[in-house]
């Protein structure tokens, strides 16, 4: 409850207590007019995703998931759809039995006898609410999607772990101690932020051909592990941990590791939220690289399985949209999680 009541308090907020301000107005705004941007795309998505496959492609589209109504027809070994139709001047509902140009035949489902002509142009299909389950339950029964999001949590996690300990460490020696050449280093290694990843693709991929790591989960993992984002971001917060309680720690005999991994890793952890987050979403998202170090079907990742559902003559959308929506629970409960370390670990890195 006092949460609700602070976010109606943060909405409600003006410049000026009793007055609204044309800053006011903009701000508001600009914030439905951001959540909408980005929140319209995923409901549709979502709703989508529950819709059956001949209705994705309907134009004009939908918002709600519907289904035309298919009824058994006396005298058809197949069930019709049903259409709102004119015929002789009485509105009724009639089965569709073919569909040639802008003619299309039809009897009534109730008397079939012979098939009318209708002009396609005067009728609209009868429909209903529909939820298309099959689109989430088939790719988990016939296509391996579990073995993908195994695959996906598999090197997401231990990416993302093996990220946090390799940059903790670089930013904790690049951050407090002091040696001959430290900024130089940090400047290098800054600067191959600037460097685009086409241009280390290829010889990354040929040290992992060398070192045997082709179709194999470790080699989409450890080539991913140092990131100049990483360090940068944990080193400045890092900064801002007095020396003093550093050099306390030593003089109370404590080892390099122990003052890293007791004081100055708790101390950090805002940061290492941030960089959770970000790591979290690089790897779970990540769709070239495990394209190119996989071949086998097995090893597959959740971005290159959904791959599988686009065909040369055809795409599946209605199950590459309910895997997708799927795909996102994962990285949303991460970011609710970890999302109030968010604003305290990037302001932090500009403190010192």
């Amino acid at each position: 409850m006092h949460g609700t009541f602070s976010a109606i308090g943060f909405l409600t907020r003006t410049r000026r207590p009793g007055r609204i301000d044309m800053t006011d107005i903009l701000s508001w705004l600009w914030l439905v007019g951001g959540t909408l941007a980005v929140l319209i795309p995923v409901i549709w998505a979502g709703l989508s995703s529950l819709k059956p496959e001949a209705e994705i492609t309907r134009f004009p589209p939908t918002l709600l998931p519907r289904a035309a109504v298919q009824v058994e027809v006396q005298g058809f070994d197949k069930p019709l759809s049903l259409w709102n139709a004119t015929v002789d001047g009485e509105a009724r509902e009639m089965a569709m039995v073919r569909r040639i140009g802008l003619k299309a035949q039809m009897v009534d489902p109730k008397y079939p006898g012979k098939p009318v002509s209708v002009d396609t142009r005067s009728i609209s299909p009868v429909q209903r609410l529909t939820v298309a389950t099959e689109n989430y339950t088939d790719p988990l029964t016939r296509f391996n999607f579990l073995t993908f999001l195994k695959n996906s949590v598999f090197v997401t996690f231990v990416a993302t772990l093996l990220t946090l300990i390799v940059n903790a460490l670089a930013a904790f020696a690049l951050s407090k101690y002091r040696f001959r050449g430290d900024t130089a280093i940090f400047v290098l290694i800054i600067s191959t932020l600037m460097i685009p990843l086409t241009v280390v693709m290829v010889p990354a991929y040929l040290v992992v051909v060398g070192v045997g790591l082709v179709d194999n989960l470790w080699g989409v993992i450890i080539p991913t592990v140092a990131s100049p984002t990483g360090v940068f971001l944990l080193r400045q917060y890092m900064l801002t941990i007095p020396d003093e309680l550093i050099e306390a720690a030593r003089v109370d005999a404590a080892s390099e590791f122990r003052i890293f991994w007791r004081i100055v890793l708790p101390l950090t952890a805002p940061a290492l939220a941030v960089l959770a987050i970000f790591s979290v979403l690089w790897r779970w998202n990540d769709f070239l690289w495990p394209l190119i170090v996989l071949s086998s079907r097995e090893n597959f990742t959740l971005q290159v399985g959904l791959n599988a559902f686009q065909g040369e003559f055809s795409v599946q959308w209605h199950y590459i949209l309910a895997m997708t929506f799927l795909s996102l629970v994962p990285v949303t409960l991460v970011f609710l999680f970890l999302q109030r370390y968010i604003t305290t670990g990037i302001a932090g890195t500009g403190m010192k």
